[in-house]
């Protein structure tokens, strides 16, 4: 079934539920069959998003040349071509022009790590000076504290506040001398989206730092404009939103960091001109811009793992997928409160991601009592986020604020 031809179905106007369930369910045929064999209401899709059943047939494409080509698998109507496509997906997603400034990665960390080791610019061995919230997902946060206490980064950590905009105090902390600012784009334990990004962006490159964002909680469910950022890298994936699995990763660089200057020690093969000559100068000889940045072979299957789930998402267009969220999750906290269950109600939810946030003195024994009865969902913090999706249906919803309101409320809850 093809994906382009089913979401023009739905025509250019808003999402409606009858479109959807008459013309966006085909495409998810095992993923619904999943969710009622395991007799679950979905909420979890800010963590791990449901597949295509065009996934499966999409990596079947990927090893059947394999099967059939052997190392002939390596053309650009193959592996290569496949790789190619995932940065121009990419590239679409977040607002580049240059899809081969879009670099491969099998994690959001790796990108970070990938650019700290490009660092710093003057060549130096110094530490790298990094600023960084203490909001950052566990990932980057992990990494960053490791490289600060093998020496090779410093990191001045900016404390962040719950549900309260957090843009003047990094501002306040970007001081001369920092080289990276790293930072998300919407905090993943809240949804808080940061608000004024290009301010940031602008103070930074002021004090001559680089900006990294780490987009893992707004690519695909919030409109990116890289350029118009002006942000110097971003980082992300497909584990969420555009329904990648794991794996599908990437780093993306401004073009203006693609001359050659800025080269970095994660490197490999596949990042030298011409690999498949096998020539070894003393010097290594790197390809021209984002393909200097790679690595060694690639994990081809992933890029046919992410294929569908990026053409679904770039077909509808993030902005009516943003719309027909921020309507579920409206209708969601409406049905939080009419059951009686505390919600966090932003005074403005366009500034908060794709999911909904339920506060509990046990936020872990909450989701464990909420999968037992039906409703898979997450947390983080003192928070359970319910993250409705395309799929996710009215009832759905209004069921899944029901069961809730029953854990919540039952004595000792």
């Amino acid at each position: 079934m093809n994906i382009e031809s089913q979401v023009a179905e739905l025509g250019s106007g808003p999402l409606t539920a009858d479109g959807i369930k008459t013309h966006i369910w085909p495409l998810f045929t095992r993923s619904l069959a999943g969710d009622r064999a395991r007799g679950e209401i979905y909420l979890a899709n800010h963590s791990l998003g449901r597949p295509l059943d065009q996934m499966a047939i999409d990596v079947m494409a990927g090893l059947d040349v394999w099967y059939s080509r052997m190392d002939g698998a390596w053309s650009q109507d193959a592996w290569f071509g496949e790789m190619n496509l995932y940065r121009s997906h990419i590239a679409k997603l977040i607002g580049l022009a240059d899809s081969t400034a879009v670099v491969p990665r099998t994690s959001a960390g790796q990108g970070l790590r990938s650019v700290l080791n490009a660092l710093p610019r003057d060549g130096s061995t110094r530490p790298v000076r990094v600023l960084a919230t203490q909001g950052e997902f566990d990932s980057i946060d992990f990494i960053l504290k490791t490289y600060a206490k093998k020496g090779r980064v410093q990191v001045d950590w900016v404390s962040v506040i719950e549900l309260e905009s957090n843009t003047e105090r990094i501002l306040d902390a970007i001081q001369s001398g920092v080289d990276l600012v790293v930072i998300s784009m919407v905090l993943f334990a809240t949804g808080e989206v940061l608000n004024g990004l290009d301010r940031i962006i602008e103070k930074a490159h002021s004090v001559g730092a680089l900006v990294l964002l780490d987009s893992y909680h707004a690519a695909g469910v919030i409109p990116i404009d890289m350029m118009q950022l002006n942000a110097d890298f971003m980082i992300g994936g497909s584990y969420k939103y555009t329904r990648g699995g794991p794996g599908a990763c990437w780093l993306a660089l401004h073009p203006r960091l693609l001359d050659g200057d800025l080269a970095t020690l994660d490197t490999g093969w596949f990042a030298k001109k011409d690999p498949f000559l096998y020539e070894r100068p003393d010097l290594p000889i790197l390809s021209e811009g984002g393909d200097s940045w790679l690595e060694s072979t690639p994990p081809v299957l992933i890029y046919y793992q992410a294929r569908s789930g990026l053409a679904f998402t770039l077909a509808i267009g993030v902005d009516r997928l943003r719309k027909y969220n921020l309507s579920q999750q409206q209708l969601l906290r409406e049905a939080f409160k009419d059951k009686g269950v505390e919600c966090v109600v932003p005074k403005h939810p366009e500034r908060y991601g794709a999911f909904t946030l339920v506060p509990s003195p046990n936020a872990s024994l909450l989701v464990k009592e909420l999968k037992a009865a039906g409703v898979n969902t997450d947390s983080r913090g003192r928070f359970v986020r319910f993250g409705p999706d395309i799929l996710n249906t009215q009832e759905e919803l209004l069921n899944a604020a029901k069961i809730t309101c029953a854990i919540v409320r039952k004595p000792n809850a």
